[in-house]
């Protein structure tokens, strides 16, 4: 086996070629990680000093945070941006493949907010989110502003998500006298789906025209999910009797250097493969890429940040190859999540993921990842995925052991800078049933953008 160990005290993946040789390398790191437990029952009980980042110790408030501001960036970076986005010098990535676990209502990307939910579903999912004691009622709800799921257009997230960006795109290509076919069908971007789903959505791609995008440069990936790694007599095995589970979002980078992962749809609807340097081909192509969180609701209203895009290719030319965005925690209601810290052993700002901050309390984490990245010069963040992979971070589900990488562990492997802005709003994001009327409300303010709905018709003919 070809594995790469950097550090033995801190198990490395490299990169393999397919997912059997994956597999094997995840057993590889788990016997490691195991070596030292009798059963996976102590060993989860351990998890949170397993998973703690290896330098928490030496961990202080970020020094090196770019502040954006109106006299960050001049009209030249704004021009900049927009030229790139108008030559197709922009990869989109979007994750699709995530289940709305929480809400019970299955892949997030297929999510019809009007014909899935109602005020009183939402209600007792919000109680039940809660647990007992807690009780949200329906009229309490029917007071939230724009929250009544019949309200919306018939649109599931995922739909949303694709025209808002073909939308965004056909307005810009507009407003700066672009013909805005000619714009849509230079865009290049992966959908990355899960396997239970992804032959529906991609049926749906079809149907509903691409969104206007060129079916070519329409990319897809299944993410590949795996059963569960069992231990007996101290000797790991991968046990095909256990439930598949998706290895979180690093996996969706590492998935895209293995062969024959990323395919688009001919028009014949066969799929067409790319091999790992064919699509290394296409980001060698690009300027940057943008990894796009569904469950993002600012998006709903505003899929093109100009602002982070300006900055992101400005810090191109300073030779960073990634871009990061955090926000300030609420000193009076501090929340959990992914930290900004600077890490005095490495002498530079990192991202650490929430789960590694064994021991750091919500009041102490000054700034959260907004979980949306940037990635100059692309290929060279895929070709360090490549290479050195990424850290394997373990979870435990249902007595089974699952690997967990980071996507934001990539901060690690190339030259990263962090931002915050001035003027800096809280994260919004769809990511239990208490945030669901919020997402409503951003569904509705989206379906009343002027010439959305019409829009929408372009792809989906008729809608009421």
């Amino acid at each position: 086996m070809n594995q790469l160990v950097l550090d033995r005290s801190n198990v490395y993946f490299s990169l393999f070629p397919d997912h059997l040789s994956y597999i094997d390398s995840c057993l590889e790191t788990a016997s490691y990680k195991l070596k030292d437990y009798d059963n996976i029952s102590d060993f989860e009980n351990d998890l949170a000093n397993i998973n703690a980042y290896e330098h928490i110790d030496a961990l202080e408030n970020p020094k090196n945070l770019i502040e954006l501001d109106d006299k960050t960036l001049t009209k030249g970076d704004y021009i900049k941006a927009i030229k790139c986005l108008i030559e197709g010098k922009v990869f989109a990535e979007h994750f699709a493949a995530g289940e709305a676990t929480r809400l019970k209502l299955g892949t997030k990307f297929l999510i019809n907010v009007q014909k899935d939910l109602s005020i009183d579903k939402i209600a007792a999912l919000i109680n039940q989110e809660k647990g007992e004691g807690t009780m949200t009622s329906e009229s309490l709800i029917r007071m939230y502003p724009c929250c009544n799921p019949l309200d919306l257009l018939p649109l599931s997230l995922g739909v949303r998500h694709m025209l808002q960006y073909s939308y965004d795109i056909y307005r810009l290509s507009k407003r700066f006298g672009y013909d805005p076919q000619e714009v849509l069908s230079k865009q290049t971007m992966l959908i990355v789906l899960n396997e239970s789903t992804a032959d529906i959505i991609i049926d749906e791609f079809i149907t509903n025209k691409f969104y206007g995008f060129a079916r070519q440069n329409v990319l897809f990936m299944i993410q590949e999910s795996y059963h569960g790694i069992n231990l007996k007599n101290k000797e790991v095995f991968y046990d095909r009797h256990t439930p598949k589970r998706l290895h979180n979002h690093g996996h969706i980078a590492i998935e895209q250097t293995m062969f024959n992962q990323i395919f688009h749809i001919t028009e014949n609807q066969n799929r067409n493969y790319l091999t790992c340097d064919q699509f290394g081909d296409i980001l060698k192509n690009m300027e940057i890429k943008i990894s796009y969180n569904i469950e993002d609701l600012d998006y709903l209203t505003g899929s093109i940040d100009h602002e982070a895009l300006a900055l992101a290719l400005k810090k191109n030319n300073e030779h960073y190859n990634m871009l990061m965005e955090v926000v300030p925690n609420n000193p009076d209601s501090p929340q959990k999540g992914g930290m900004a810290a600077f890490d005095r052993i490495l002498g530079q700002d990192v991202m650490i993921e929430s789960f590694q901050l064994n021991g750091i309390e919500n009041h102490q984490i000054q700034f959260l990842n907004k979980n949306i990245n940037y990635y100059l010069t692309p290929h060279i963040a895929w070709e360090m995925v490549k290479t050195q992979g990424l850290k394997m971070h373990v979870a435990v589900k249902d007595g089974f052991v699952y690997f967990q990488p980071v996507i934001g562990d990539i901060n690690f492997l190339v030259k990263t800078a962090i931002f915050t802005r001035k003027n800096a709003r809280p994260i919004k994001a769809w990511k239990s049933a208490s945030t669901t009327p919020l997402a409503i409300n951003c569904m509705h303010m989206q379906d009343k953008q002027k010439g959305f709905k019409e829009y929408a018709r372009l792809f989906l003919g008729l809608i009421s």
